[in-house]
């Protein structure tokens, strides 16, 4: 990768910001639409989702060990449980999976 890597960055910093921008400019009243304002309050965990799901499939040796650990934690975490009762079991049962695979 050849270039002027201030310029890379300087282009970066310029499209994030206009990114932020651009709905201070153009969106001054209040959202009154109740499909957008939902949408809009679910966007930042579809990006969470969207960003830890494939990092969670790769984070061990074996695809069934984090599909075990995953499938653990969101049973735990749909019940309620703790953050950190779901994280503590299911890399328990990453573990567990692993030993036996």
């Amino acid at each position: 990768m050849r270039g002027n890597t201030y310029l890379y960055i300087l282009v970066m910093a310029g499209v994030t910001y206009l990114i932020r921008l651009f709905p201070l400019l153009f969106m001054r009243k209040e959202i009154k639409n109740v499909y957008l304002k939902s949408f809009l309050y679910y966007v930042p965990y579809v990006t969470l989702a969207v960003m830890t799901f494939p990092a969670i499939l790769k984070a061990t040796a074996s695809l069934w060990s984090a599909l075990a650990g995953f499938g653990t934690a969101l049973i735990l975490a749909y019940r309620g449980g703790s953050l950190f009762k779901v994280s503590l079991l299911a890399c328990l049962t990453v573990f567990i999976i692993e030993l036996m695979v």
